[in-house]
């Protein structure tokens, strides 16, 4: 989201994009201490009185009627027919004829989550519908071959008998791989959701290139996870090879079963919950702790995930980064043994492992973000002149680096490229801010690198270590012109206002109907105004890391508990007796028995 301003000082008027839909939002919502406010609602200030609060929210957001209804009651009819595209059934064809010819087939996935996932989606299907099928899986090593489809790995697979290789979640680029696999008599089907060429004639020149954005798509929705496009053609195989619309009860179990490793993809790849994203994010995750995969039951446990269902953010903040740990750490193809051929037994072990790799990845991490942070401030790149956090080290581990640069991105509010410098290479990640697209940067400095691509807020890069200095430089110019001072202070993205007593259990239970949450679909946000500080905020953690403080409505004698997470550091400014405006994420807490309001304060500013 990139926001401007039309007017100046804070009664000015702000435009917010949001991929491309303008949203007009006064900007009387002000600043608070972390950042600048703004209403996703045109109308300014939307109520949110009570038991009304989901219904303004889904006003705020354009959701009313018939959308609204849709929206709340996600429903497996709501998703498109994959044949729309481009390219889907071409390669169903050419995969079914492989499985039923016993061609040897293997499906080439990246190490992330949702390379990990799209790939169990394709295994489980064709070894349903060819048991004896010669399948196999390809997973390059994160370090040791970098993202995406190299020569190297297809003329190996070639050498050991692949006559398909099918690639998930990577490919769209792979121009060069493309024609050494037709050189080697290899049929590559490509399927990916990473940005594709805007010319169809720069595509790869494979059997078959499925993506739903290709230039040439008429597919209604275009933001489809990789593991959401495997799951697309994993349909498409079970109509065909049925033979009809409707599939057999075995395939039609199957693909209900395969929905668990779709959401997940969806969830950890950070697409927008949206559209049909939704309805497998929903679907999924309600079908998660019944999967009859071995592999994804030992990781919930191994995650210590005791509530009935798995949440988006049990995805993102439990399952995910352990399934992620495997690929930083060690190799992903334990990731893919788990979801894909683990026995209960083996399942267990690899999970434990991961489980290890996690903590190994947390304290690596920790430690390249403080040397990393410390850099940047000595750098100067904190300051307005610098609008990116470009850096490179030799001692940073190329599997972490992405990690470390979403934390830099939350705490200098700019774009983040961290670097891993060895034996005369540099091999990085990128993360970005709402309005700045990533690989529109990488592409303005593309005669400095070796390889790039991803996504607008996340991609990846490689570079001579010799051209890192003049590297930092272009980067920093394109960013510079790009983006505006004011877009390095986040903005908080108000959903409605509402007096902190109509903050009851019944209507932040009601909010309970837009989940599950994440990109495109975020918590909700409520402003509470005029609200005061009844008592001294207490520290919570160990450390006095995050914080608790009770808020009293105007001419009320009744408080609200609100939690601040990482707000300890403030705990100083915040004085019994002040009163502030705040927006808060409502909550409900059911510790010490019952359920009780608890906002999650998201910020607040001092009146």
């Amino acid at each position: 989201m990139s926001v401007t301003s039309t007017a100046a000082g804070s009664s000015g008027v702000y435009r917010v994009r949001e991929k491309g839909e303008v949203r007009s939002a006064e900007a009387g919502a002000g600043r608070g201490l972390l950042r600048r406010w703004a209403w996703r609602s045109p109308v300014h200030s939307p109520r949110a009185g009570g038991e009304g609060l989901a219904e303004a929210v889904l006003l705020a957001r354009g959701l009313a009627g018939e959308a609204a209804s849709r929206f709340l009651e996600p429903k497996l009819t709501h998703l498109h027919d994959p044949s729309l595209i481009p390219d889907l059934d071409r390669a169903a064809e050419r995969l079914l004829n492989a499985l039923k010819a016993g061609e040897p087939v293997v499906i080439y996935g990246d190490y992330d989550v949702d390379g990990v996932t799209a790939t169990a989606i394709l295994f489980h299907t064709f070894r349903a519908i060819a048991p004896e099928a010669r399948v196999s899986t390809y997973v390059p090593h994160r370090v040791d071959e970098g993202y995406g489809v190299h020569t190297a790995a297809l003329e190996t697979l070639a050498a050991q008998g692949a006559k398909v290789v099918v690639t998930v979640d990577c490919g769209v680029s792979a121009i060069a791989p493309a024609k050494r696999a037709r050189e080697l008599g290899l049929d590559l089907i490509v399927t990916d959701h990473h940005n594709p060429p805007a010319r169809l004639e720069d595509l790869p020149e494979a059997f078959a290139v499925v993506h739903p954005r290709r230039p040439d798509s008429r597919y209604p929705f275009g933001e489809l996870s990789g593991a959401g496009v495997a799951f697309k053609l994993a349909w498409r195989l079970a109509t065909m090879h049925s033979g009809a619309i409707k599939v057999n009860k075995g395939l039609q179990t199957l693909l209900l079963d395969l929905l668990p490793f779709a959401a997940l993809g969806a969830i950890a790849d950070v697409v927008p919950l949206v559209d049909e994203n939704r309805v497998i994010a929903w679907a999924g995750l309600g079908r998660m702790r019944s999967s009859p995969v071995a592999g994804l039951g030992a990781l919930i446990r191994a995650s210590s995930l005791d509530a009935p269902k798995v949440s988006s953010w049990d995805v993102g903040f439990k399952l995910a980064p352990r399934l992620n740990a495997s690929g930083r750490m060690a190799h992903a193809a334990a990731a893919v043994e788990l979801f894909t051929t683990a026995t209960p037994e083996r399942a267990r072990e690899i999970a434990e492992d991961l489980e290890k790799h996690n903590h190994e990845r947390r304290a690596v991490e920790a430690k390249i973000f403080e040397q990393a942070a410390e850099m940047a401030a000595r750098a100067g790149m904190d300051r307005d002149d610098r609008r990116a956090v470009v850096l490179a080290h030799a001692e940073w581990h190329p599997g972490v680096v992405g990690i470390v640069c979403s934390r830099l991105v939350e705490r200098f509010g700019r774009p983040a490229i961290l670097l891993a410098l060895s034996e005369g290479s540099a091999h990085g990640s990128c993360r970005s801010i709402p309005g700045y697209p990533i690989v529109t940067g990488l592409a303005s400095a593309a005669p400095l690198l070796t390889k790039f691509g991803g996504h607008d807020m996340a991609a990846g890069l490689a570079l001579d270590a010799a051209n890192v200095p003049a590297f930092v430089e272009a980067f920093t110019a394109h960013a510079n012109a790009a983006i505006s001072v004011e877009q390095l202070t986040p903005t908080l993205t108000i959903d409605a206002a509402a007096d902190l007593g109509e903050l009851t259990v019944g209507a932040v239970k009601s909010l309970e109907q837009l989940e599950p949450h994440g990109a495109g679909n975020p918590g909700v946000s409520v402003l509470v105004r005029g609200a005061q500080i009844a008592a001294p905020p207490a520290p919570l953690g160990a450390t006095g890391k995050h914080l608790a403080m009770t808020l009293r409505a105007p001419g009320q004698v009744s408080v609200t508990r609100v939690v601040g997470w990482n707000w300890g550091p403030r705990r100083a400014e915040l004085v019994s007796g002040q009163r502030v405006d705040a927006v808060v994420c409502p909550a409900i807490s059911t510790f010490g028995g019952g359920a009780k309001v608890e906002p999650e304060l998201k910020d607040l500013r001092l009146l």
